[in-house]
């Protein structure tokens, strides 16, 4: 008889339940591995809450990972008991995105917790080419990589440099990660937000004293940019009012990132877009180039991982604790399930 393992499964919107599971069988090109970290997401709450468009239920949620290798074919260059990180988003590897080396799009992406079943459990096999070498990292670190790799990937969309005037719009997860990756870029940057109280935790997280609430944005931006708008504008709320307000915060000749994603089509004033010869730039996932980035930048000392995290649990917690945090996020910035 297999051994059994525990995952905890989204039975349905509004639904977990703890299960138990048959052991994961490696197959050819892959590791198994022991989860040590699952990070929640944004993307998690969606699926509990019964709001993202792409899941099939039950799932397994789960793609933000660290865990150690615990087996693997004789003639890979991973060592049993190394700790590793997941890159979640595995590509088909023949698409016109996979060959033109974006992977991160696409076109039968299939993402570990989204499209197929992810890490809230023991164990999962993984293809080897989806695992990143952790040296260095604790296993805290390896498992915010994947989020924060999201942001650092938006800077590079937007060739963020020295000099660039750069405005976040959101001070959640992902919008910190953005805010924290522009800095690294030479970016000066402010953060947008409705909730005075993200702002504040934002600052103490990040540094960054230049704040917007979104009330009265639209006068506090002219203001702070001298009537000239931002540079690089990212939006990573996931808010489609927000989007929209955000085309008017962009300078002359500038470019809007859009990290976050809503259902539904957006509109903008096509004249005061042609006028700026505005750059608007989708930013989906994150590559290798991204995660060996956030990997290196934390390593250097430059990511306040420590402050990033601000709650804990256990599997058998998370059943109590998921439906807790989604209604209620206040001072919630990454939640980590220790296995």
């Amino acid at each position: 008889m297999s051994r059994m393992i525990r995952s905890i499964v989204c039975e349905r919107p509004g639904l977990l339940a703890e299960a138990a599971l048959p052991m994961p069988h490696r197959r050819g090109g892959e590791a198994l591995v022991k989860i040590s970290r699952v990070g929640l997401c944004g993307t998690d709450f969606h699926i509990y809450e019964g709001l993202h468009p792409f899941v099939e239920y039950p799932r397994i949620m789960g793609h933000e990972l660290s865990g150690e290798i615990v087996e693997v074919a004789d003639s890979s260059s991973f060592k049993l008991g190394s700790l590793v990180i997941v890159n979640p988003y595995i590509a088909c590897g023949f698409c016109i995105a996979c060959r033109h080396c974006k992977p991160n799009c696409c076109t039968k992406i299939k993402v570990l917790g989204v499209h197929r079943d992810g890490g809230m459990c023991e164990y999962i096999t993984v293809p080897e080419e989806n695992l990143i070498p952790a040296d260095g990292l604790s296993a805290d670190e390896a498992a915010t990589v994947e989020f924060l790799a999201i942001g650092a990937h938006a800077i590079r969309r937007a060739n963020v440099s020295t000099g660039h005037n750069l405005l976040v719009l959101g001070a959640g997860p992902i919008g910190l990660g953005v805010a924290i990756f522009a800095q690294i870029a030479g970016a000066t940057v402010t953060i947008l937000d409705r909730d005075p109280g993200r702002l504040k935790l934002a600052q103490s997280i990040t540094g960054i004293d230049r704040l917007i609430e979104a009330e009265g944005a639209a006068q506090a931006v002219a203001t702070a940019t001298g009537g000239d708008g931002f540079d690089i504008v990212v939006d990573a709320t996931g808010n489609l009012n927000s989007i929209e307000n955000g085309f008017a915060y962009v300078s002359h000749g500038g470019s809007y990132v859009l990290v976050s994603i809503v259902k539904g089509s957006i509109s903008f004033n096509d004249a005061e877009f042609h006028k700026r010869e505005m750059m608007l730039i989708g930013s989906r996932n994150a590559t290798r180039m991204d995660f060996d980035h956030v990997t290196a930048s934390i390593r250097s000392g430059r990511v306040p991982v420590g402050d990033l995290i601000t709650h804990r649990t256990t599997p058998t917690e998370a059943i109590e604790d998921i439906p807790r945090w989604s209604a209620d996020k206040r001072d919630l910035v990454k939640a980590l399930i220790i296995y």
